[in-house]
């Protein structure tokens, strides 16, 4: 089952990759894995892979758009979760760096990380890149509009986005259910990023004004 990539639908993915790569641009270099552009590049080339992969998604080249799909959110995810580890060590060592600069890096990371895990969401239950599920038979999210049995209905990556900001806030899924293990595990995975880096962002606040 394959539902097409609307114009709208794919707008809102590259603008979402763009975003994250001004966040990426907007990092400190002690914060970033690789040099300045490393990140962004890779964003850059995911930006351009949509742009690529939704016209030709019905071509018989799901496979290799898959694999070159999920290496690079899987890539960007690693150096996400890899800069959210270089703001712990730079934390807990004291480090002198400008507490305008943390609470921004802190918040690029943040952003990002809604960004990436909306991608993975989309790809996972959504044709995404692909344009193809891994199993059609696996339906990884119940969404509200799919308890009205309305066939019509597909989610969009706007969708996803939603539910990956939901679940970065509230640290639970909200009105959209994961349903198998997977999407459990990509949605705990999300909450505990998110959880940490908020803990880490407070404990710099408080530390700010006292």
């Amino acid at each position: 089952m394959m539902h097409p990539i609307s114009r709208n639908e794919l707008r809102h993915a590259q603008l979402a990759i763009l975003v994250a790569i001004i966040l990426q641009l907007s990092l400190p270099d002690s914060l970033r894995v690789g040099s300045k552009y490393l990140v962004a590049g890779l964003e850059l080339l995911l930006l351009f892979g949509i742009w690529y992969t939704a016209p030709r998604r019905h071509k018989g080249a799901e496979v290799p758009h898959r694999t070159i799909s999920i290496l690079l959110i899987s890539i960007i995810s690693l150096a996400n979760a890899g800069q959210l580890a270089l703001l712990i060590r730079t934390l807990v060592d004291g480090t002198q760096l400008p507490g305008k600069s943390l609470l921004t890096g802190a918040l690029a990371i943040f952003l990002t990380n809604i960004v990436m895990f909306g991608l993975w969401y989309w790809e996972m239950a959504s044709p995404g890149l692909s344009g193809k599920h891994s199993n059609d038979n696996a339906e990884h999210f119940q969404f509200p509009q799919g308890q009205n049995h309305d066939k019509s209905w597909g989610p969009s990556f706007f969708d996803f986005l939603f539910l990956s900001l939901t679940n970065s806030t509230a640290f639970s899924p909200t009105d959209t259910m994961p349903l198998t293990h997977a999407a459990k595990a990509l949605m705990s995975a999300q909450a505990l990023i998110s959880l940490l880096t908020v803990v880490l962002v407070t404990a710099r606040a408080v530390n700010i004004l006292a």
